[in-house]
């Protein structure tokens, strides 16, 4: 059942991309530097460079439909889930690669309960209470 509207998850992207951007310091390992703080970063700011092109509320280009974002989230977020093992990172703390697993499970399961299409239907109420669409 999709019932997050296109307008929460967008709002989500920028808040997930900018959460990921800052993970290395909010969760205390940016001085291990390598992939185990470019990827989740990287990650990030790809995640907001399509959030900008896509079709849906918060999109600033809108040529990317959001069927196709949402692929784009998945296998990104599928990436973010095996890359401390494809990477070498998975011996480290789990401060350090819990973060990518539990951000990319988050959104996977958020793709599956987003809708797929924007609802760009806005109600103006009229000063006497009519409404026109």
């Amino acid at each position: 059942m999709r019932f997050v509207p296109t307008k929460i998850h967008g709002i989500l992207d920028y808040v997930g991309g900018v959460a990921l951007i800052i993970a290395p310091m909010l969760f205390g390992f940016e001085h291990l530097g390598g992939p185990a703080v470019i990827i989740p970063r990287s990650i990030g700011f790809i995640l907001i460079a399509y959030s900008l092109l896509t079709k849906y509320e918060w999109g600033l280009f809108k040529v990317l439909p959001m069927p196709y974002h949402l692929v784009v989230d998945v296998a990104g977020s599928l990436f973010l889930i095996i890359s401390p093992w494809l990477f070498g990172f998975s011996h480290e703390g789990l401060n350090v690669w819990l973060p990518d697993v539990v951000s990319g499970i988050g959104v996977i399961g958020l793709v599956l309960v987003s809708q797929t299409e924007p609802d760009y239907r806005a109600t103006y109420v009229r000063p006497y209470g009519e409404t026109y669409d």
